[in-house]
């Protein structure tokens, strides 16, 4: 039987008082995932072990089986594996967000949402300015990019930048979690504030002021760590073959570790005008000839930060018209059947514009499974689910049937 985990990236919520107590995806039109819901099984996931922050990149470890108290090395490590750049033994990757401050607090996480190519220009611009033997600075998508140093100590504390907009930058840059690490705590700061010093004056970020924008006028590093130790999908679970699919870099190096192929989707942004029908034909295409198909979408996720309740339900309800649906329709006939499994990796409540550690609800339906008791797709409808709370690996053994769903 093929498998695949339709993800939807932060798309759980609380009750919001603007949609008469309900959630987003209860106010949201999902007639798909509903089906789905009714026609298979449902249950909660906590994706997000004790003592770890609600990351994407801790959940969706998670929710491939990994046990990030083993494997994580940080968000660098992996977004690095995505953009093809080698981790040197005696390195240190991290994320380097472009972010806007303004009145010396953050404004936001992205810089406005800059795009892929005015942001390449800024980072290749610091790379010349400030890269060398120590520093290296490496484009990705959009906000998202990689720094590495030479011979940086991790035991420091890196504060994300989407947990704390309005707040004065002064007060959470980093800090030394350990003697030995302040020197790495103090070169990364120094390098924020000549960051700034160097971008205020940038043409691309000029020009985006005169359009009314947000400058991308500080980088923001955080999520450090080494180069990580994975087995892939195949050596855990026998897949043999998969496929990831997303235009986050994270993704795509948490599928690089696990074995999968990347599948890059032209018109794939990561927000919520990415290209929902190719993303969904590319996963139906892969699925033809792979067992297992990561389809990671990221689009309510970033609604969340911005808290914009009516774009986060429209993401949803695109999810399961333009993505669940086509999926649905095309499998459901196969000669061999496909399970589907649908979830959030974890909240990310419009009300505080971050994520939070809720186990998340979750679908899993593939022909001949006998329902349960669930009649819709929600939070509080999958407490109903026979699967009840998992964790670890108990998931992705149910969605590859290595566990039987029956017992």
């Amino acid at each position: 039987m093929k498998a695949i985990i339709i993800l939807g990236d932060g798309m759980a919520d609380e009750p919001i008082s603007k949609l008469g107590g309900r959630t987003v995806i209860e106010a949201a039109k999902t007639p798909y995932m509903d089906m789905l819901a009714k026609m298979g099984k449902c249950g909660t996931f906590a994706t997000v072990p004790a003592g770890f922050k609600p990351g994407s990149e801790i959940a969706n470890m998670e929710v491939l089986g990994y046990s990030v108290a083993k494997c994580f090395e940080g968000r660098g490590s992996l977004e690095a594996a995505s953009m093809g750049v080698e981790i040197e033994p005696g390195e240190m990757a991290m994320r380097c967000n472009l972010i806007c401050i303004e009145n010396e607090k953050i404004k936001n996480h992205s810089a406005g949402y800059i795009s892929t190519p005015e942001a390449k220009v800024l980072i290749e611009y610091l790379q010349e300015k400030l890269g060398g033997d120590e520093f290296s600075f490496h484009p990705g998508i959009t906000f998202k990019h990689l720094l590495k140093m030479k011979g940086g100590d991790k035991r420091i504390s890196c504060t994300p930048p989407h947990d704390v907009p309005g707040t004065p930058f002064r007060s959470v840059m980093i800090k030394a979690q350990v003697p030995e690490a302040e020197e790495t705590a103090d070169k990364l700061n120094e390098l924020t504030l000549k960051s700034q010093q160097l971008l205020k004056e940038h043409p691309v970020n000029l020009k985006r002021i005169a359009e009314g924008k947000d400058p991308a006028n500080s980088i923001w590093v955080w999520s450090p760590g080494y180069k990580p130790s994975m087995p892939t999908l195949a050596v855990k679970f026998g897949i043999k073959s998969g496929s990831v699919i997303s235009a986050v870099d994270l993704i795509k190096g948490i599928g690089v570790y696990a074995g999968l192929k990347s599948i890059d989707v032209k018109g794939a942004t990561g927000l919520y005008d990415t290209n929902y029908e190719g993303k969904a034909q590319a996963a139906i295409e892969a699925l033809k000839t792979d067992e297992f198909v990561f389809l990671h979408i990221e689009a309510s996720d970033e609604a969340g930060h911005e808290g914009d309740v009516d774009l986060k339900v429209k993401t949803v309800e695109y999810l399961d018209s333009r993505i669940v649906g086509p999926i649905y329709e095309e499998v459901k006939s196969w000669k061999e059947p496909v399970t589907i499994a649908i979830l959030p990796d974890h909240p990310t409540p419009c009300a505080i514009k971050t994520h939070t550690a809720n186990p998340v609800p979750f679908i899993i339906y593939y022909p001949g499974i006998t329902p349960d008791a669930t009649e819709c797709y929600s939070e509080r409808e999958a407490l109903k689910g026979e699967y009840g709370l998992v964790s670890g690996e108990q998931f992705i053994k149910r969605v590859l049937n290595i566990v039987k769903s029956e017992e």
